[in-house]
């Protein structure tokens, strides 16, 4: 296979009872000290999906990738730039009108663990990463690779200096089960259903650099 090597994520239609570190919902694989994200509102953001990067990914291969949104707040992201750069700890700057982001990425090591709690709103499922012929033209749900911009390839330079480097792609439209009885996400298709960032392409940049864990920028487009 030629170019960059990628994967696409696929989503199992199984129940996933135990902890795994590739999963739609389930139990996060954190490091030590590192806590479960919180919104603004106050309320504990929902794992939506997490992976390993496969080793043989540039820059990332190896890293644990986790991606919370909140159930309760639900929009477009709005990069945080001054200088040429994005401000300083901007996974936690403003998005105007809301005080600071209802989303968080995170990029752990190897190390991270199962924590004890496993996520309540998200409907735990398998993902399975599959080897792949990518190309900038696929929008699919893929990691590594090259991102299929939906408008215009988007760049940005981390507060630390490093230009963000390409990770995880999720395309538009994209619905993750949740369970029964909860109070409808805004703005999302179903009311048995949470999506990302309005259902927008997201694509995942992150800082080379690891100058945090939560150096991500996520890319919405439509």
């Amino acid at each position: 296979m030629g170019g960059l090597p990628a994967y696409r994520v696929e989503v199992g239609d199984e129940p996933l009872e135990q902890p795994a570190r590739h999963s739609v919902g389930g139990r996060p694989y954190l490091e030590e000290g590192q806590g479960w994200p919180e919104c603004f509102c106050g309320a504990r953001m929902a794992l939506f999906f997490q992976l390993d990067v496969p080793a043989d990914v540039e820059v990332f291969g190896g890293d644990h990738l986790l991606v919370f949104h909140c159930g309760a707040h639900n929009d477009a992201t709005d990069p945080p730039v001054a200088g040429g750069r994005l401000v300083p700890r901007y996974w936690e700057a403003p998005q105007p009108p809301y005080p600071a982001p209802f989303w968080r990425v995170l990029m752990q090591g190897p190390e991270a663990k199962a924590v004890t709690e496993t996520e309540p709103a998200v409907c735990a499922r398998p993902l399975r990463l599959v080897p792949f012929q990518d190309s900038p033209e696929r929008a699919d749900f893929k990691v590594g690779g090259e991102p299929s911009w939906a408008q215009f390839p988007e760049s940005y330079r981390c507060a630390c200096g490093a230009r963000l480097a390409f990770v995880c792609q999720v395309p538009e439209g994209v619905e993750f089960a949740v369970r029964p009885g909860l109070p409808e996400q805004p703005y999302s298709i179903g009311a048995d259903t949470y999506n990302l960032f309005l259902g927008n392409e997201v694509c995942l940049l992150a800082c080379p650099d690891r100058c945090d864990p939560a150096a991500v920028w996520p890319v919405n487009q439509h």
